[in-house]
């Protein structure tokens, strides 16, 4: 049987991936999750943690798929089996990158719906002033109740991607994340400058960076463990498709570094441009999942400026989320060039179309269909639809158990000496990283599994 074809394209240069990787990671995580879930969990202390987490497990995991990447020049499956058998070890551990490619597709089934919530809030924003609270909330059950309204946004996000993903690495991804991210960062910069200017500022940065661990439970630190190391994108094939691009010669420490200080910074960002806002209002900063589609609407319909800053923030979370998208989907298209030897455009429709029928039972399950309505019960709540178990199934199973078996496979199957080939950085360092993929990472990750899936309980 002879070897897959390596893959051929590369990023045009450390910049271009510096963009694309960090474009990749700040996606609704960061701009939806990130705010509600430090706002549920006391602010400044999970912050804190969360940063913490970043450093000691975010960054060395993501070299770690960086270099899987760079060394087998494959779709994550493939490059992980050409891996394992350079190193002697069985290709049987190829199932580290085909469960990273197979949770990314499923977490983009669900992830393109909601990013078409961010795409119906841009049009629907200028109908928020002068709405009620009771108003505003059934805007949003109305949207996704609608199994019509929510195909036909989901489509025009998924058409948006197939068009930029077709067109390939450099003219496609690359080219749209040069001028998309700046612009996301930009607007994220300004509604952040105009929400300390009209809002409450000194609460905001109370709240977020003066730790109170009173206010932090143990689920707190597991969910800022597990959130730090999944907002880098990793375990779901992307990291790994992307150090496939990267040139040998592009220090691979230094991009990973660069990228996680700008998915965190847009992180904390994203947190100034609403906590102050909240604290203005006098809103609830616990306000959960609903935070960035209820509550915040509430205080734009009443603002000076209100319809033009709402509708530049749900632009902003529109691009943050197709950048990731096309991350995301960007190793199935590439698994299905290689495999089938399909053009690049084929590739592109047949994905997209298999993600557009997967993404109706999170449509229907939104919209009550009684096909999607199940009452499973597992660890800490009951799962009522098909979209609640795919996101468990991903957020408490497949994400965790891929992100421990990729430091496993990093720390004892590949070889010492291809992971230091591939680092290139000085002994002190390459030590600590490896001390950090064989041990560090895999206990807390363990720890951050057997919790979700309760079999620890604290």
């Amino acid at each position: 049987m002879t070897r897959p074809k390596l893959i051929a394209s590369r990023w045009s240069s450390r910049m271009a991936f510096i963009l694309a990787s960090t474009a990749a990671a700040v996606g609704l995580g960061n701009i939806w999750k990130f705010p509600y879930i430090t706002g549920e969990n006391g602010g400044g202390a999970f912050v804190l943690v969360y940063l913490l987490c970043i450093a000691v497990i975010g960054i060395p995991v993501m070299m770690a798929e960086i270099i899987i990447g760079r060394r087998g020049r494959h779709s994550p499956g493939i490059a992980a089996r050409e891996v394992a058998k350079e190193s002697g070890r069985s290709s049987l551990w190829q199932i580290t990158g085909w469960l990273g490619m197979a949770t990314g597709f499923l977490v983009l089934s669900f992830y393109a719906v909601i990013a078409g919530w961010a795409a119906a809030y841009v049009y629907e924003s200028g109908a928020f002033q002068g709405q009620s609270v009771a108003q505003i909330s059934g805007v949003f059950d109305q949207l996704v109740s609608s199994s019509l309204r929510l195909t036909v946004w989901h489509a025009i996000v998924l058409l948006a991607v197939a068009v930029v993903v077709g067109k390939g690495l450099k003219d496609g991804l690359e080219r749209t994340v040069r001028w998309m991210l700046p612009i996301m960062v930009g607007l994220l910069i300004l509604i952040a400058i105009y929400a300390a200017s009209i809002g409450d500022f000194s609460s905001a940065m109370s709240f977020m960076f003066a730790p109170n661990f009173a206010d932090l439970s143990i689920n707190g630190v597991l969910l800022a463990l597990g959130h730090a190391f999944f907002s880098l994108g990793l375990a779901s094939g992307v990291v790994i498709m992307y150090g496939a691009y990267l040139p040998r010669e592009t220090s691979i420490v230094q991009t990973t570094l660069w990228v996680a200080l700008a998915d965190t910074f847009v992180a904390l960002l994203a947190g100034l441009a609403i906590f102050p806002i909240v604290f203005g209002s006098q809103l609830a900063p616990e306000a959960g999942p609903g935070l960035i589609f209820k509550t915040l609407p509430v205080a734009f319909s009443t603002m000076p400026g209100g319809v033009l800053v709402g509708t530049a923030f749900f632009v902003m979370l529109v691009i943050a989320a197709f950048t990731s998208a096309i991350a995301m989907i960007e190793s199935a298209v590439a698994f299905l060039e290689e495999k089938c030897d399909w053009g690049r455009w084929k590739a592109t429709i047949v994905a997209v179309f298999s993600l557009w029928l997967l993404g109706q039972v999170t449509i229907y399950s939104f919209a009550g269909a009684p096909w999607t309505q199940i009452d499973w019960q597992v660890p800490g709540k009951t799962l009522g639809s098909w979209f609640d178990l795919i996101d468990y199934a991903t957020g408490s199973i497949l994400l965790p158990l891929g992100g421990l078996l990729l430091a496993v496979f990093s720390g004892w199957i590949m070889t010492r000496s291809a992971s230091q080939d591939e680092l290139d950085t000085n002994p002190t360092l390459f030590r600590l990283w490896l001390f950090m993929v064989r041990w560090l990472a895999p206990v807390i990750i363990a720890i951050i599994f057997m919790q979700l899936i309760g079999v620890l309980n604290f």
